[in-house]
């Protein structure tokens, strides 16, 4: 079996209940994101488990599908967060699968830790996408964030991945990208990204946020539909694959203290390079302010 690695000349794979781990010092009680690049070898569905030890919370582990390809080439780089609770801890990787053929097992290689700092208080948090993990620069895919990840543990500071899917951290450097060094994709159907915000009740919010595509010939018409409290807004954007974008603005009145905002991606979209791989639109440079009621 003929394996393609990413960079340099070798890599590891993981056979059947196989791991790799090591020791680190960090910093206890900061928050940390993990990324690591990998690939499956056979067409079986695969998963990998990354968790950290010792650890207070069960929480600390988490569960990375690599059945669906979002990149060309087959590879793809995943991210996932903790809370430090000791100064040293061990970082572990495991493959639970049991494959019937035995030169299958998920291809690992690269693998990083990241120091995330806090959001600055304000009334959304890490609106730019500008805190997040770390972007292996010898690669062109994003890193991935898995579903169903919550913002007290997400690698992407503030902010929920509330969907079947995993969402698209791009940088500037390989995409095109509205504002600032980082955007969030969200690639394929019902890719959700949400945040949870302090709200008075009554009162009138403007959000307002950019919908694009990242120059990765993702054709078409996107769609994405904004969210906050009990109001929605779709907001089209017809691809040419290329990189732009437009601005779009949204206005709701709070119902409580807390309302949640969230974007979601509505269309099935591949790339138009017949490489089999998701897409969708690209959302960058989220802001809020409380606006003053017409009279």
């Amino acid at each position: 079996m003929l394996l393609v690695v990413p960079e340099g000349s070798f890599a590891v794979r993981l056979g059947n209940e196989a791991s790799i781990k090591q020791k680190l010092k960090v910093k206890k009680g900061g928050f940390y994101s993990i990324t690591f690049s990998a690939a499956r070898t056979c067409a079986q569905e695969e998963t990998l488990n990354v968790s950290i030890t010792p650890n207070l919370e069960k929480r600390h582990r988490g569960i990375m599908p690599i059945q669906t390809m979002y990149s060309s080439n087959g590879w793809g780089s995943y991210a996932w967060g903790f809370n430090a609770d000791f100064d040293e801890i061990e970082l572990v990787i495991h493959n639970p699968g049991v494959e019937e053929d035995v030169a299958c097992g998920p291809l690992i290689d690269f693998v990083a830790l990241k120091l995330l700092a806090s959001p600055k208080p304000n009334l959304l948090k890490n609106g730019n996408f500008e805190e997040g993990p770390y972007v292996f620069p010898n690669t062109s895919w994003g890193v991935l964030i898995p579903p169903h990840i919550e913002d007290n543990h997400s690698p992407l500071p503030g902010l929920i991945i509330e969907s079947l899917k995993a969402v698209k951290y791009i940088d500037s450097k390989h995409f095109s990208v509205p504002e600032g060094r980082r955007a969030i994709e969200l690639v394929g159907k019902e890719s959700a990204l949400a945040q949870v915000l302090f709200t008075l009740p009554g009162k009138l919010y403007a959000l307002t946020f950019t919908v694009g595509d990242s120059n990765n010939a993702c054709e078409g018409s996107l769609v994405v539909e904004a969210f906050a409290g009990k109001d929605t807004l779709k907001v089209p954007y017809q691809s040419k694959g290329r990189g732009g974008f437009k601005r779009a603005r949204f206005l709701f009145t709070a119902v409580g203290p807390l309302t949640r905002i969230m974007f979601y991606s509505t269309f099935y979209t591949m790339a138009a390079d017949h490489s089999g791989s998701l897409c969708g639109p690209v959302i960058d440079d989220v802001k809020l302010l409380s606006v003053r009621k017409r009279v």
